[in-house]
């Protein structure tokens, strides 16, 4: 009889307490709204960018540059896009799951702290400093093992060759996106990796586990979600990144799975770094009027 009296009591507290707090219903609906919002600035993103690119869609072959239509223009910048992408993410995730498990599981901690450091200052390293070290320093460095794959490995597809003679290759740029999105994947595990319950690793210590078996049974299935999420954040800066592509190809506008050659199809970020280098939009022209303009009244 009691039981039934307090559950009846808690359900009626609950109807009493459904409505919440004047703060956490204001919360709420601008936690909604803002939700709202991002979608519908996408929304119209989407929209501005069909209407826009409406005359190009609908436009005759002929006037499309080469003359072969939209389809054909586009599909070796989208080719030369995932091609680049898919290398730097290829090379760069495994580097970064065993530097997020050295630094969460193998290095003391002092180390681990130094090396979390530089890792995360890479991230801020802007993409043309990587583009001229891939171009001054890698990419000559890389003529060897070219060479050495064409030797090899000709008879793929990928390293058939001839080698480029200064090394400027769709591998050389995938290496190159590799090493920036290496510290967003690092970042992203290693903060899963130490949120491990510490259960978890007890438990398989208590089984006897090895430190590694500890971690193939317990971290990595825990942090699987985060080496996914981590990944495409890395995909999405390597398939959106412009300088260092755009300084590092040498573009023959070619579709071709060769990677060590000369002959590189271009992205879809370096082509228009490369074929609309200069911004003229009105707002963008009025804004930087008005501030030269209160900079003159300033100095006047």
């Amino acid at each position: 009889m009691s039981t039934t009296t307090n559950t009846a009591t808690s359900q009626a507290t609950g109807r009493r307490r459904a409505p919440g707090r004047l703060g956490d219903r204001i919360f709420s609906g601008v936690a909604t709204g803002a939700g709202v919002s991002i979608l519908v600035v996408l929304a119209g993103v989407a929209i501005f960018l069909l209407i826009e690119a409406w005359p190009a869609i609908t436009a005759p072959a002929e006037d499309i540059p080469g003359g072969e239509g939209l389809f054909r223009y586009i599909l070796p910048l989208a080719f030369g896009t995932v091609v680049a992408a898919v290398i730097g993410l290829i090379v760069a995730v495994p580097f970064a799951i065993a530097i997020a498990l050295f630094i969460t599981h193998y290095a003391p901690r002092r180390l681990a702290q130094t090396m979390g450091y530089l890792i995360d200052l890479l991230a801020a390293v802007p993409s043309v400093v990587y583009g001229l070290w891939g171009v001054a320093v890698l990419a000559p460095a890389s003529l060897g093992v070219l060479t050495w794959l064409e030797r090899n490995l000709g008879f793929l597809p990928f390293f058939e060759g001839p080698v480029s003679s200064t090394g400027r290759t769709m591998l050389v740029a995938g290496v190159v996106l590799a090493v920036m999105i290496l510290p967003i994947i690092t970042a992203i595990t290693r903060e899963v990796f130490l949120q491990t319950p510490k259960g978890h690793k007890e438990a398989a210590y208590a089984l006897g586990a090895t430190r590694w078996e500890m971690i193939r049974m317990a971290v990595l299935p825990f942090g699987r979600s985060a080496m996914i999420s981590g990944s495409m954040l890395g995909l999405g800066r390597a398939l959106g990144e412009t300088m260092a592509v755009t300084i590092i190809l040498s573009v023959s506008g070619a579709i071709t799975l060769n990677l060590i050659s000369s002959g590189n199809p271009a992205t879809i970020a370096a082509n228009i770094a490369l074929d609309f280098p200069e911004s003229s939009g009105v707002a963008v022209n009025m804004a930087a009027r008005g501030l030269i303009n209160r900079r003159r009244e300033f100095t006047e």
